[in-house]
C-alpha cells in the first residue's frame, strides 16, 4: 500500500519505538480490551486477548469474531493469512512479527525480524515465511529460526514482493528496477527496469503481471519478458490499492486538488478483455484498501482508514446499507487482508490491535490446511533417579498399581514348561549370495532389517519348521536356477562393484560385448538412462541435437548433444551422463514435476519408476522443443528437395514429434467451440470392459488419440457451465509416434494380460490345432506356422505368449477428418506385393501420398518389477543400419536390450513380450517408415575456434593482476598432433558410501561424487611453451562437501562469484574449449588423465591421450605419483603444501619430453625398461616418499649413460 496520502501523524513512530515503551496502558486504548492481560515490568506483555464466549455470528454476514493485541502501541503495518496452515501473521512498525493460530487467535510465535525498519510485506511458503523490510528480505521458519537473510543494497526502498512460482520472487519498491530472486540459490537472477518513482503494489494473473505505481498508474506486463503490454492511468495523485479478479481490475487512490491530495471516492474499474475503463464505482467511504471477495459473486470489499467497510459489486451501484464499522483501538486502520477461503477478514490498526471478522462462527482460513506443529510440553518426571549399578537397590522404589488380581508371574510351575526361542531362518538372499571360505560363509547385508534387530513371529516359525517340504537351498548353481527368481538375469538391476582401483578393474566387457556404449547407473537420477538411449538411436534426433549450441549455461539440448557425441566416439566403453543430469537437476520444472529423486528414494526404489519415466518422457520432449525454438534452425537441416526442415516458429523436435489436434466442445444447446492445440505424445486410454472382449492395440490407440469424453464446461451461448461432449481429432500424423502406456495399476495390467491371452488363443486357432510346446519346432511343424503365402510367421510357441503389441501399425487420415488405425503385419505386405504393389519403401511412399502412413516399432521402455532391488527400467531398441555401419562396418538391423551398461542382442519377439508379473510396458516409440531418407542427416560441428579466445570472468572481484594465463592468439591456434598439457582439480559433492565386511575388508557401495573445480591447459610447443592458455575455475551451484584443499588447492570462496578473485567460468564454457581441442586433434599430456576426463565427462580417443602414469609404469606394478616422478627424473619438488594444476601440467609435459629422450622416441624399449627398473627399486627403498632434507639430491644423475640430459 502507498502511505503518501495517509495521516501525517504516523511519522511520529520512530524506529526506536521498542526501547521507549513504558509498561503502562496507553491513553488511546480501550481498557476493556486489555482484560486478563498482564504488563510485564521488564517489558510489554504479548499475550493474546480473550474473546467473550457469547459471540453471536450470523451466517453469511461478516461480523467481528475476535480482537487481540499484537504489540501494545506499535502500529500493525501488514497482515497476512498463512496459505498452508490455519494461522494469521502480522508485522509491526518496529520490525516484530507475531503469528496467531486458528479463529480464536491463540498466539503461536513472536519474534523480531528487523531491529530498525518496519515490516512491509509477508508471504507464506511451504517451509517458512518471507518478510520484506526496507532493504532486507528474510526467510524464517514459523517458529522463528532464520532460513536465510538476504541483504539488499542500502539505497533500496522496497515495498512489495510477488511470488511468481515456488522458487522465484519479484521484489519492487521506490526505485527504477524490480529484482528477480531465486529462492533456491538465494541469488539475484534478473533485474527489470521500471519507470520512476517505482512500484509499490504487485499482483499476478495467468495473463499479466500488474504493477501499481505511486504516480497513480497501473501497468500490465508480460509474464515472460516483463515488458509493458498496457497501462492504465487511474488517478492523478497517487495509487492507494488495487486488486484483480477474472477480467476486472479495480483501483482506489488519491486525486490532486489545489490543497494537495484528496481521497477519491470513485473506484476505477477496468475490463481486461477490451483493455478499457468501464463506469467508475462511487462508494460512500474513503477507500484506502480494496479486495475482491469472490464467493457467489465478484464482490468488492472497500475499507477506509477510519474503519468503515462497504461491500458492493464492481459493475453495480454501492448501497449505503452495505456499510459496517470496524472499531479500531487506534485512530487508523493500517492493514487489511482476506483469507484464501474468503471466510475471514483481518484488520490491523495503529495501536497494535488485530481484529478478525468472519461470516461463520468457526471459519477456516484455507480450504485445505495442513496440521500445525506445536511445541511439546515439558514433562517433568517426579520419580527419584535409580542407580542400577547398585546391587542392593530395592526395586520396590518403582511404583506399581495396587491390585488384588492374580498376576501373570504367579502362573503355577506345574502348568508351564520352559521352551527356548527358536532362531529365525536365515534370509534367502543371504544364502543366495553367500561365499564360503573354509567353514565360514560371507554375504553382503541385504538391508531388509534394521541392524541387530530380528522380528520373531512364533506362529509362522512353527509352520515353517513343521513343514516337511523345507529343504535347505544349495549354494551351487544358484544364479543358474531360473525357478528361484522370476526376473530373467539380464533384466535384473546391474550394479558396479568398486575396488581399491575404483572402476579400473571392473570388467564392463562381461556385460557388453557390442561396440555400442552403455550408461553408468550410479549417478543421481540416472533412472532415465534407458530413455537417453532411445533418443540417441533416433537418427534425426541424434543429428539435430549435436548440431545445437546456445549460450544458456544449463541447456538440456546442449548437454544431450555432448553426451550423444561421447556415445558416438565410444567403442563399447560405458559413458556417464553426469553433466546432463547436473543440468537436469537445475531446471525448476523438473523439480516441480517430481522428477528429481532423492538418493534414498532412488536406492530403495520407493518412487514409481513407470510413472516417473513417463513424466520424464513428456518433460524431455517439451524441454528440447523449447530449447530448439530459441535458436534459428541450422542450415544443415534442410529437407529433401530444398524445403526447410521445419516451419517458422517451430522446432525440429516439433516437426518430428508434434501432432496438431482439433479439440471440439459441443454443448447440449447445440453451440460448438473448436480449438487447436499440439501434443508431442499420446497417453493410452483403456476401455472399461470386464468381459474379456478382444481389443486390437490399434483400436485402443485410436480411442486414445481421438478421445471423446463428457464433462462440465463453460458455454458462452448459455453463459453457464453445461454438460458438454468434448472430442479430439488429429489434423496430421507425426513422423515419430510416442505413446505413454499408463499401466499404473492392477486394472491396466489385467487388461494387458487378458488381451495377450486372447491374442495367444486366436494365434493358436489361426495356425490350426495344437502346436508342439518344444522351444524350437521341427521343420514339419514349422509349416503350420507359415501364412498361406508361405511366409514364416513364428518359429516357437514361446514367441506367441504375452504378446499383444504389434510390430507395425497403419494409420490413415480420412476425408472427413477421421482416423483409421489397424495392426499391420509382414503378411499384409506380402499380400500387397503379390498383387503387384511396389517394394516396401516404395509402398510406404506411395501410401503416404494418399494420407496413409505405416509406423514400425522402434523402442519399448519397460518397468522391471523386482522386490529385491526395488525395480529398474530397461529399453528394447531396434538399432538401425546407420549405427551398425558406423560401429561395425555392416548394414543390418537388430533388436538390443539396454539395461544401463548391460547391452545384449535379443530376438525381436522379446521386445513385445510383457509378462505383467515382472515386465510392464511404460513407453512405446513408433517411427514412420523410411524416416531417415526424408532429411539431410549430416552433423556440422557447431563449436568454433572463438571459444578459445579471451572471455570475461564471472567473479566480481577478479583483477588483471590476478590473471594466471595468457589466452591463445589467432596465430597460436592448435593444429592436429600439437601437445597440450592438462591438469584438473576437483571438489567433493557427496562423500563415499562404504561398508566394512565381517572379514575386515572394505566394500564401496557408492563412490564419492566429484565435481571439477579447476581446469588448466598449457602450451606444449612454441616460444611460449609451458605458459597456460586456459586456467578456469568452475563455478558450481551445488553444495560442496569437501574442497580437498590439501590435494586440489581449491579454497572455500574460490568458486563463489561474489567473493572469488579467480578467473571464474561456467562448466559449459570450459567444456566447449576442451571439446574444440579434442575435435581439432591435439594430444593431451598429463598425469592420471583417465580420472580427469571421467569427472569432466569427456570421451577422448585413446590416440590423443599421453598419460605419464602409464608411460612410467611396469606391468603388474603400482602406479607412481607425479611428485615422485618429478623428483626422480627432473630434480623438481612439487606439491609441497598443496597442489597447483599449472605446476602439475608443466611437470607432466617435462616428463613426457624426458620419456622421449630416455626411450629414443620409443625406439629403445629395452634400455627404457632398465630405467623403469631402477625407478621401482629406488621407490621401494624410499617407500615412494620424496625426501624432505635439501641435502638429498635427485638420483637422475645416476641414470645410465645415454639416458640423461637436462630437464626442460
Amino acid at each position: 500500500m502507498n502511505f503518501e496520502g495517509l495521516d501525517p501523524g504516523l511519522a511520529e513512530y520512530a524506529p526506536s519505538i521498542h526501547s521507549t515503551l513504558d509498561p503502562v496502558l496507553d491513553a488511546h486504548l480501550n481498557p476493556s480490551l486489555l482484560q486478563n492481560v498482564e504488563l510485564d515490568p521488564e517489558g510489554v506483555a504479548l499475550d493474546a486477548l480473550p474473546v467473550q464466549e457469547s459471540v453471536h455470528i450470523m451466517e453469511g454476514v461478516y461480523s467481528e469474531l475476535h480482537s487481540v493485541v499484537a504489540e501494545v502501541g506499535v502500529p500493525v503495518t501488514v497482515s497476512h493469512f498463512d496459505l498452508h496452515e490455519e494461522m494469521l501473521w502480522v508485522g509491526s512498525h518496529g520490525g516484530h512479527a507475531t503469528s496467531f493460530f486458528g479463529p480464536a487467535l491463540e498466539r503461536y510465535s513472536s519474534f523480531q525480524v528487523n531491529g530498525s525498519d518496519d515490516i512491509r510485506q509477508i508471504q507464506s511458503l511451504e517451509n517458512g515465511i518471507l518478510f520484506l523490510t526496507k532493504n532486507n528480505l528474510k526467510y524464517m521458519a514459523r517458529g522463528g529460526l532464520i532460513i536465510f537473510d538476504y541483504l539488499l543494497d542500502e539505497s533500496e526502498d522496497m515495498h512489495s514482493l510477488l511470488l511468481t512460482d515456488s522458487s522465484t520472487l519479484l521484489v519492487g519498491g521506490l526505485q527504477n528496477h524490480i529484482l528477480e530472486i531465486d529462492l533456491n540459490t538465494v541469488q539475484e537472477t534478473q533485474k527489470y527496469a521500471v519507470e520512476l518513482p517505482g512500484v509499490t503494489i504487485m499482483r499476478q494473473t495467468n495473463r499479466f503481471f500488474f504493477c501499481g505505481h505511486t504516480s497513480g498508474k497501473v501497468s500490465l506486463r508480460d509474464l515472460r519478458s516483463f515488458k509493458v503490454e498496457h497501462e492504465f492511468d487511474a488517478f492523478s495523485g497517487s495509487l492507494s490499492d488495487f486488486d484483480v479478479h477474472g477480467n476486472l481490475l479495480a483501483a482506489c487512490g488519491f486525486s490532486s486538488r489545489l490543497t494537495g491530495l484528496a481521497c477519491d471516492r470513485f473506484l476505477k474499474v477496468y475490463d481486461l478483455r477490451m483493455m478499457r475503463a468501464i463506469t467508475p464505482l462511487q462508494v460512500h467511504v474513503d477507500p484506502a484498501f480494496l479486495r475482491f471477495i469472490p464467493t457467489y459473486t465478484s464482490r468488492l470489499a472497500i475499507i477506509s482508514q477510519s474503519g468503515q467497510c462497504q461491500f458492493c459489486e464492481p459493475t453495480g451501484l454501492a448501497n449505503p446499507a452495505d456499510i459496517f464499522h470496524v472499531n479500531p483501538v487506534g485512530p487508523l486502520l493500517m492493514t487489511f487482508d482476506v483469507s484464501a477461503s474468503k471466510q475471514a477478514l483481518a484488520f490491523g490498526d495503529s495501536e497494535g490491535c488485530v481484529h478478525l471478522w468472519s461470516d461463520s462462527p468457526e471459519p477456516s482460513f484455507n480450504p485445505y490446511s495442513r496440521e500445525t506443529e506445536f511445541a511439546l510440553p515439558c514433562l517433568v518426571d517426579s520419580l527419584p533417579p535409580l542407580d542400577w549399578s547398585q546391587d542392593l537397590l530395592p526395586l520396590s522404589l518403582i511404583p506399581v498399581p495396587l491390585t488384588t488380581d492374580v498376576l501373570l508371574s504367579d502362573w503355577p510351575a506345574a502348568n508351564s514348561a520352559p521352551a527356548p526361542r527358536r532362531a529365525p531362518p536365515v534370509d534367502a538372499e543371504i544364502l543366495r549370495t553367500m561365499k564360503k571360505v573354509g567353514f565360514i560363509g560371507y554375504a553382503p547385508n541385504p538391508r531388509t532389517r534394521l541392524r541387530n534387530q530380528i522380528p520373531y513371529r512364533l506362529k509362522e516359525l512353527d509352520n515353517e519348521f513343521d513343514s516337511s517340504s523345507q529343504v535347505t537351498e544349495s549354494l551351487i548353481g544358484r544364479e543358474e536356477e531360473p525357478h528361484l527368481h522370476m526376473v530373467s538375469k539380464k533384466y535384473r538391476k546391474v550394479t558396479i562393484k568398486y575396488s581399491k582401483l575404483g572402476l579400473e578393474d571392473f570388467d564392463f566387457k562381461h556385460y557388453n560385448k557390442t561396440l555400442f556404449a552403455g550408461l553408468e547407473p550410479h549417478i543421481p537420477n540416472a533412472y532415465c538412462n534407458c530413455m537417453i538411449q532411445v533418443l540417441y538411436f533416433l537418427e534425426p534426433v541424434r543429428c539435430l541435437i549435436q548440431n545445437h549450441l546456445c549460450q544458456k549455461e544449463f541447456c538440456l539440448a546442449c548437454e544431450l548433444g555432448f553426451l550423444f557425441h561421447m556415445l558416438d566416439l565410444s567403442r563399447g566403453d560405458p559413458c556417464q551422463g553426469s553433466n546432463f543430469l547436473r543440468a537436469f537437476r537445475t531446471i525448476p520444472e523438473a523439480s516441480a514435476l517430481g522428477l528429481i529423486l532423492a538418493d534414498s528414494d532412488e536406492a530403495s526404489g520407493k518412487g514409481n519408476l513407470a510413472r516417473l519415466i513417463q513424466r520424464w518422457n513428456r518433460f524431455i520432449l517439451t524441454q528440447l522443443h523449447q530449447d530448439m525454438q530459441e535458436l534459428e534452425v541450422p542450415q544443415a537441416y534442410r529437407g529433401v528437395g530444398g524445403s526447410s526442415f521445419c516451419s517458422s516458429g517451430d522446432s525440429v523436435i516439433g516437426q518430428l514429434f508434434s501432432c496438431e489436434m482439433e479439440n471440439c466442445s459441443l454443448c447440449r444447446c447445440g453451440s460448438e467451440t473448436v480449438r487447436t492445440s499440439s501434443t508431442l505424445l499420446f497417453t493410452l486410454s483403456y476401455p472399461e470392459d470386464k468381459t474379456g472382449k478382444n481389443y486390437d492395440f490399434a483400436q485402443v490407440l485410436k480411442r486414445s488419440i481421438c478421445l471423446e469424453q463428457n464433462t462440465q464446461a463453460w458455454c458462452d451461448n448459455c453463459e453457464k457451465y453445461q454438460p458438454t461432449i468434448q472430442t479430439r481429432n488429429i489434423r496430421h500424423l507425426p513422423d515419430i509416434l510416442v505413446i505413454n502406456c499408463e499401466v499404473n495399476s492392477s486394472k491396466e495390467a489385467d487388461f494387458w494380460r487378458i488381451q495377450a491371452e486372447v491374442a495367444f488363443k486366436m494365434a493358436i486357432k489361426k495356425y490350426g490345432g495344437e502346436i508342439s510346446k518344444n522351444k524350437e519346432f521341427a521343420l514339419a511343424d514349422r509349416k503350420e506356422l507359415r501364412s498361406p503365402e508361405g511366409l514364416l510367421l513364428c518359429s516357437s510357441i514361446e514367441e506367441l505368449k504375452n504378446v499383444w503389441l504389434p510390430f507395425s501399425i497403419r494409420m490413415k487420415m480420412t476425408k472427413n477428418k477421421g482416423l483409421d488405425v489397424c495392426n499391420w503385419t509382414d503378411g499384409d505386405e506380402v499380400q500387397l506385393s503379390s498383387l503387384g504393389a511396389p517394394s516396401q519403401w516404395g509402398l510406404a511412399k506411395a501410401e503416404e501420398e494418399r494420407g496413409v502412413c505405416v509406423y514400425d516399432l522402434m523402442a519399448t521402455v519397460v518397468h522391471i518389477l523386482d522386490s529385491r532391488t526395488g525395480g529398474s527400467l530397461v529399453a528394447h531398441i531396434k538399432v538401425g543400419e546407420t549405427y551398425h555401419q558406423r560401429k561395425e562396418g555392416v548394414t543390418h538391423q537388430q533388436w538390443y536390450l539396454f539395461n544401463d551398461f548391460l547391452i545384449e542382442p535379443i530376438d525381436k519377439h522379446e521386445s513385445v513380450q510383457f509378462d505383467m508379473n515382472w515386465k510392464v510396458p511404460a513407453i512405446l516409440y513408433y517411427v514412420k517408415r523410411n524416416l531417415n531418407s526424408r532429411y539431410n542427416l549430416n552433423i556440422k560441428n557447431p563449436i568454433e575456434a572463438s571459444v578459445l579466445l579471451a572471455e570475461a570472468s564471472l567473479a566480481r572481484k577478479q583483477r588483471k593482476t590476478h590473471t594466471t594465463f595468457i589466452p591463445l592468439m589467432l596465430s597460436e591456434m592448435p593444429q592436429v598432433g600439437d601437445l597440450v598439457g592438462l591438469d584438473a582439480e576437483f571438489v567433493t559433492l557427496n562423500e563415499e558410501e562404504a561398508e566394512l565386511r565381517s572379514d575386515g575388508t572394505k566394500s564401496t557401495i557408492k563412490p564419492s561424487q566429484m565435481s571439477v573445480a579447476r581446469i588448466t591447459c598449457v602450451r606444449g610447443q612454441g616460444p611460449n611453451e609451458g605458459i597456460p592458455f586456459i586456467d578456469d575455475y568452475i563455478s558450481t551451484q551445488e553444495q560442496v562437501v569437501d574442497y580437498l584443499t590439501q590435494y586440489s588447492g581449491i579454497k572455500p570462496g574460490d568458486l563463489d562469484a561474489k567473493i572469488s578473485s579467480k578467473h571464474l567460468t561456467t562448466l559449459k564454457s570450459t567444456y566447449l574449449k576442451l571439446r574444440f581441442l579434442i575435435d581439432i586433434g591435439v594430444k593431451f599430456v598429463g598425469h592420471g588423465l583417465q580420472k580427469d576426463f571421467r569427472v569432466i565427462n569427456l570421451m577422448v580417443p585413446k590416440d590423443q591421450v599421453l598419460d605419464t602414469v602409464y608411460l612410467f609404469h611396469m606391468p603388474r606394478k603400482r602406479m607412481i605419483s607425479l611428485r615422485f616422478l618429478a623428483w626422480y627424473f627432473l630434480d623438481l619438488k612439487i606439491q609441497g603444501e598443496t597442489h597447483d594444476s599449472i605446476e602439475d601440467a608443466r611437470t607432466a609435459l617435462q616428463l613426457y619430453r624426458k620419456y622421449l629422450e630416455l626411450s629414443k622416441n620409443g625406439t629403445e624399449p629395452e634400455s627404457f625398461h632398465k630405467v623403469l627398473k631402477g625407478l621401482y627399486e629406488k621407490g621401494r627403498k624410499m617407500d615412494w616418499k620424496v625426501p624432505e632434507p635439501e641435502s638429498q639430491t635427485s638420483p637422475k644423475r645416476n641414470i645410465p649413460a645415454g639416458h640423461g640430459g637436462a630437464s626442460l
